[in-house]
């Protein structure tokens, strides 16, 4: 009697405690399943990203962050406002020329040097001397730099093989430089860089023209 007025009293009681249906529980799953599947997604899509992001840092360390060496070449392009040379009993010369000095700089960043003496010699000995002044090449760009150069024979030994080449018809000089300055990077970032010139120029004596320049 008891157990019957219980179950009049507490009607509901049995319902909640009632299993959920198959077709609630197959729901329950069908969205479980698909959260999981957008939070797979998501995170492939950070992952993707931070794989990108690690190229991209890599990329611009490489190239852009990369500071390289610049270049200094003598021109081709030399004008003479005196040329005089001796004979090959008489082994001599004196010559006066403009020309340029080209500092090319690869750089993803303006490259600053210091001026510096560049020098002429023949066979190892100075024969003439050409100042390069202080200046700024741009990135990835050269800067040309005219400059006014007196080469002349006076300090050389009678031993050198200059009258020799006079009497092929050429004369060979070479021109050394050593430049000091620094490449700006990101307008932060100052890195030291010196750069060389060694070019070898082989003169015609009889067109009083360039023949070749060779630059290392």
């Amino acid at each position: 009697m008891a157990e019957k007025m219980n179950q009049q009293m507490h009607p509901f009681a049995q319902v909640n405690k009632q299993p959920r249906s198959d077709e609630e529980s197959g729901t329950l799953t069908s969205d479980q399943k698909l959260k999981r599947k957008k939070r797979i997604k998501f995170a492939i899509y950070i992952a993707a990203f931070a794989v990108f992001q690690t190229i991209v840092i890599l990329v611009f360390a490489l190239t852009v962050m990369r500071v390289k060496t610049p270049k200094v070449r003598l021109g081709t392009d030399v004008t003479f406002q005196n040329f005089k040379t001796g004979t090959q009993a008489l082994p001599s010369f004196d010559l006066n020329f403009t020309t340029q000095v080209g500092v090319k700089n690869s750089n993803f960043g303006p490259y600053k040097f210091d001026s510096t003496i560049a020098t002429f010699m023949y066979e190892g000995v100075t024969v003439g001397k050409f100042t390069i002044p202080k200046g700024k090449a741009g990135l990835r760009s050269t800067k040309k730099v005219t400059v006014t150069v007196n080469v002349n024979s006076n300090a050389l030994q009678s031993t050198t093989s200059l009258g020799s080449e006079l009497g092929a018809g050429v004369l060979t000089l070479n021109s050394q430089a050593k430049l000091s300055g620094k490449v700006e990077l990101m307008f932060v970032m100052k890195k030291k860089k010196s750069a060389e010139m060694n070019c070898t120029m082989t003169i015609e004596v009889s067109t009083k023209a360039v023949q070749s320049m060779n630059c290392e």
